[in-house]
């Protein structure tokens, strides 16, 4: 038989909201109904309608002693050529066609033949809330999934039962209709039916709905509620430490996220570049350098320009800015950027590695780097260091001719000029 379709991954959204809806009728049976349909008198068969069947089912079942295979196929074509004139038969032959035909995964018929069955509620009670059952399966399967739901109900308004798999398959028709304001109803009902026995997906379609609906505070709740139940399943970890970055808790996102490395459940580039930025928001800058160095080395995240830049980043936030530098050099290094060869060139001057910093910095300059005025102020101090002032004050004499270094550069210029005459240098 073919198995019915999964509950598709669920994608994250990154906004916040958070607006409250009404949920869907759960089922409602009459008990007293339920309780007549169960005693009322069972039907059988006419005489030759039986007959028929039974070599129908001969056919079907075959013969292992004589290692002969049942044919499903043929057995479904003799079930075909009855034609029962009582409703009862019609209806069981019905039934019988239904499941056969879903076995030869012919599912359109397979859904006629079981509403065929079930619409004139003649059949002996475990038969009709089967097919019915059946008709709601396939619908579900078939993408029908409005009609599913309808028919999931209505078995559970006939059983007078609830059941905690029928409501998760409810919760996911609404998922694949994109009615997630109606998945909450179903999900919680079958996460309350099965607390002995809990179901992981119900979980998951209910964070999903909250994710969906931008309600980031309740999917933290239900997954705080599910890690609780399932506390080993470690990706649940990481996909908890993104709801918590979500929500601007960052603490409870490292610690979250921590527990996940720990147990190997980060898999992804995005969950390695996501650890590390928790940690830089947790105002651990250092860890977060060192976490996303060690995977790059390790070829969990792509060596690219925006991976060594943000390297570049985490060491200059935490004050490594030889270390900076060199990832600022690498990054720009990959097409020519002014502006990291700029920061590159800043970073060395303030490790006072002079030389490599004049050499950065009049390379973003040649690139055409529009902070010509930060540039040149920057210039100035390396050659100020290296005791050539006049080159330091050609720089700096430059650097007044921009509005946002004019006024500091106008009084450095006269520092640096009495400096040179006190070492006896004409500029």
């Amino acid at each position: 038989m073919k198995t019915l379709s999964k509950v598709t991954a669920l994608a994250l959204l990154i906004s916040l909201g958070g607006a409250v809806y009404s949920a869907p009728t759960l089922a409602k049976a009459d008990p007293a109904k339920v309780e007549e349909r169960k005693k009322r008198k069972t039907k059988v068969m006419g005489e030759r309608t039986g007959k028929k069947v039974v070599k129908a089912f001969d056919l079907y079942n075959g013969d292992q002693e004589k290692g002969i295979e049942g044919d499903v196929a043929g057995a479904f074509q003799m079930l075909k050529e009855i034609e029962p004139s009582d409703e009862f038969d019609k209806a069981q032959v019905d039934y019988y066609m239904a499941q056969m035909a879903y076995q030869l995964e012919k599912f359109d018929e397979a859904i006629r033949l079981a509403n065929s069955a079930a619409k004139p509620d003649i059949l002996n009670f475990k038969d009709q809330a089967t097919v019915m059952k059946l008709k709601a399966d396939l619908q579900r399967q078939e993408k029908q999934y409005k009609d599913a739901r309808a028919s999931y109900y209505a078995w559970m308004d006939f059983t007078g039962e609830e059941d905690a798999k029928v409501y998760l398959a409810i919760a996911s028709t609404y998922y694949e209709t994109k009615e997630y304001k109606n998945i909450l109803a179903p999900a919680d009902r079958a996460i309350e039916l099965s607390k002995k026995e809990p179901i992981k997906s119900a979980y998951d379609l209910k964070v999903g709905a909250y994710v969906e609906l931008k309600q980031f505070n309740n999917a933290v709740k239900t997954s705080e509620e599910q890690i609780k139940i399932w506390p080993t399943e470690y990706k649940l970890w990481t996909r908890l430490a993104s709801f918590y970055m979500t929500v601007e808790d960052y603490k409870k996102g490292l610690a979250a996220a921590k527990v996940a490395e720990r147990n190997n459940a980060l898999e992804t580039a995005n969950h390695f570049k996501f650890l590390a930025s928790l940690y830089s928001l947790n105002e651990m800058p250092y860890q977060a350098g060192v976490t996303l160095e060690k995977a790059v080395k390790a070829k969990k995240v792509k060596k690219d320009k925006s991976t060594v830049s943000t390297l570049g980043a985490y060491f200059h936030n935490a004050k490594h800015y030889n270390k900076a530098a060199k990832f600022y050099i690498e990054a720009a290094d990959f097409d020519n950027d002014s502006e990291l060869y700029r920061k590159a060139g800043s970073m060395f001057v303030t490790s006072e590695d002079y030389a490599l910093a004049v050499k950065n910095l009049s390379k973003a300059l040649e690139l055409g780097n529009k902070k010509k005025g930060q540039i040149h102020l920057d210039l100035a101090e390396a050659y100020l260091q290296q005791e050539k002032y006049k080159l330091a004050y050609q720089n700096v004499r430059k650097a007044i001719d921009y509005p946002q270094t004019k006024k500091f550069a106008k009084s450095w210029s006269q520092y640096i000029k009495d400096k040179a005459i006190r070492k006896g240098v004409k500029i």
